[in-house]
């Protein structure tokens, strides 16, 4: 299946950080930490994932004031996600070093 989006290496390294820990939830300043990525390449980027059901975005459900910061916006891989996310860095490493190579990954 393509991708419906472009596969930029930025990406990857999205994907990556979240496969890394697929369970987990993440938020936006905890990516652009992991992986190096502005705000501003981060966030449209995580609404692409978004919009093909790779990735579910939710508020987290606290009282702002009561913790004094704003809610915060997570994101997890969803099971289509995973799967899509496996297989397209396995093809982005197929189509950098060989066939050979994305099979040891």
């Amino acid at each position: 299946m393509a991708t419906p989006f472009r596969m930029t290496l930025q990406t990857q390294l999205v994907l990556r950080a979240m496969l890394d820990s697929p369970t987990e939830q993440f938020y936006g300043f905890e990516l652009t930490k992991e992986t190096g990525l502005k705000a501003g390449t981060l966030y449209p980027m995580l609404a692409r994932l978004e919009d093909a059901e790779w990735i579910e975005g939710f508020w987290e459900q606290i009282d702002p004031a009561e913790v004094r910061r704003p809610a915060r916006r997570y994101y997890r891989l969803t099971g289509l996600g995973e799967n899509e996310a496996r297989a397209a860095l396995a093809e982005a490493v197929q189509r950098l070093m060989g066939p050979e190579t994305a099979t040891e990954l």
